[in-house]
C-alpha cells in the first residue's frame, strides 16, 4: 500500500452539511462540548449537516416460547386401565398427588450488547462528504472512475443537493453520498482523512484516462509498499484522493476508506468490539514510520473495508470540514448505541426514529473523533423504495 501523509492545514473549518432527514433531529439534539464550535460556525455560514442513509436486509428476531408439558400419571404411561386403578373398597381410595414440577422462570436474561454485536447483520452502506461543484464531480466520477449516478435529490428550501454514486444498487453496494451546499465551493479536507480506494482492472489505463480528462495524478503506477499490487493515486476536483488498486473483477469496486488515527491498538479494539468489524490485516512499516490495520465485515477483495493508518508519534489530526462520516447498517440501533458506549465511543445522536420519515438511526464518534452513523436495516430498504 502506498503511504500518503497529508500536510497539516491551517484553514478554518466551516460547519457541517445536513440532509432533510438529518436537519430536523440535529436541531433537537444536545451535542457534546467538542461539537459546539461547529454549531456556532453552522449558524454563521448557514451550512447544513449531512444526510444519513441506510441499508439492505430484512432480518426478524423471534423470542422462543417455552413449552410446559402437563404432568402425566405413571399409570397412563404404562397403559393401565382406569378401572383397575381403584380398589373395590371405597375406603382405600386416596387422592392421587400429581408429581411436582420444577418452577419455570418467565424472565429472559438480557443479551450482552457486545456479544450481540457479533451476531448483528452489518454492512458498510455509504460514505458522506462535501463537494464544491456537484456537476463537475459527478462528471469526473462517471467518466474517469466508471461510477454510475444512482440518484440525485435537490432540497432548495434547505439550500443543498445530494448525489449518490457507485458501482451497483445501494441495497447491495457501498456507495458515495456527495453533498453540495448552495454557495459553498471549497472545503478543508484536513490531514486526518486519507483516501478512498477503487479496484480497477488496469491501473495504467485508468491513470491515462484521468490525465486525458484533465484530472490530477499525484502518484504514477507502481507497486504498493511491501506488496505486489499495482496502484496509483489520483485526485478528484475537490482534492479528495483515490487510490487505484489493480485487481481482477470484484463485486465491490469502491473498496476502501482510509482514515488516520492516533492510537492504532485502541482504534482496532474499538471497531472490533463496538462495530463488530474483523481485523483482516495489519502491517507495520518501521522504515517509513507508519502502520496500517484493515477492518471490515468480510474479505477485502469482496467487501468495502476501513483502513486505519497510524503515523509514528502523531496522535492528533486536523479533520477539516469536507469528509463527514460512514453509514453502517444494523438490526437494532438501540443495542448498537449501548455497545458503542461500553467501548468508550461518544453518542452524539441518541438512537431513535428521525422526525418525519421514522428511519431509526444513532450517530457516534470513535476515540479519534471520526463520525459514524448506524441505520436500521429494514428502514433503509423502505427508504430506497
Amino acid at each position: 500500500m502506498l503511504r500518503t501523509m497529508a500536510l497539516p492545514s491551517s484553514s478554518s473549518s466551516p460547519p457541517l452539511s445536513v440532509s432533510t432527514q438529518m436537519k430536523q433531529h440535529i436541531k433537537q439534539d444536545s451535542f457534546r462540548p467538542h461539537s459546539l464550535k461547529f454549531s456556532s460556525m453552522q449558524k454563521e455560514n448557514n451550512i447544513n449537516d449531512d444526510n444519513v442513509a441506510s441499508f439492505n436486509q430484512n432480518p426478524s428476531r423471534r423470542l422462543a416460547l417455552l413449552k410446559l408439558g402437563a404432568a402425566i400419571p405413571e399409570s397412563h404411561l404404562l397403559g393401565v386401565r382406569a378401572s383397575k386403578l381403584l380398589s373395590a373398597d371405597e375406603n382405600m381410595m386416596r387422592p392421587r398427588t400429581p408429581p411436582k414440577m420444577a418452577p419455570v422462570s418467565t424472565a429472559v436474561a438480557e443479551e450482552n450488547p457486545l456479544e450481540w454485536v457479533n451476531k448483528d447483520k452489518r454492512r458498510m452502506l455509504h460514505v458522506v462528504y462535501r463537494v464544491g461543484d456537484l456537476e463537475k464531480t459527478i462528471k469526473f466520477y462517471t467518466e474517469c472512475l466508471g461510477m454510475k449516478l444512482l440518484r440525485k435529490r435537490d432540497i432548495p428550501e434547505e439550500r443543498y443537493t445530494n448525489a449518490f454514486l457507485g458501482y451497483g444498487p445501494e441495497d447491495s453496494h457501498f456507495t458515495v453520498e456527495l453533498t453540495y451546499n448552495y454557495g459553498v465551493d471549497k472545503y478543508n479536507i484536513g490531514t486526518g482523512f486519507g483516501h478512498f480506494g477503487i479496484a480497477v482492472e488496469d491501473v495504467a489505463k485508468t491513470v491515462n484516462l484521468v490525465k486525458a480528462k484533465g484530472g490530477k495524478v499525484t502518484s504514477e503506477p507502481g507497486l504498493v509498499e511491501g506488496g505486489s499490487t499495482m496502484s496509483a493515486f489520483v485526485e478528484d476536483p475537490d482534492g479528495y484522493k483515490f487510490e487505484l488498486l489493480e485487481r481482477g473483477l470484484t463485486p465491490e469496486p469502491l473498496c476502501q476508506v482510509m482514515l488516520r488515527v492516533g492510537d492504532l491498538d485502541h482504534a482496532v479494539n474499538f471497531y472490533n468490539k463496538a462495530f463488530g468489524m474483523q481485523l483482516l490485516q495489519r502491517r507495520d512499516f518501521p522504515e517509513s514510520k507508519y502502520a496500517v490495520a484493515i477492518m471490515g465485515y468480510g474479505p477485502e477483495d469482496k467487501n468495502a473495508v476501513l483502513e486505519l493508518t497510524y503515523n509514528y508519534g502523531v496522535t492528533e489530526y486536523d479533520k477539516g470540514n469536507g469528509y463527514a462520516q460512514i453509514a453502517i447498517g444494523t438490526d437494532d440501533v438501540y443495542k448498537s448505541a449501548k455497545a458503542i458506549e461500553l467501548c468508550g465511543g461518544s453518542i452524539i445522536r441518541e438512537p431513535g426514529p428521525l422526525p418525519g420519515i421514522n428511519t431509526k438511526i444513532t450517530a457516534c464518534l470513535d476515540p479519534d473523533g471520526w463520525k459514524s452513523v448506524l441505520v436500521d436495516n429494514v428502514d433503509f430498504l423502505r427508504e430506497l423504495e
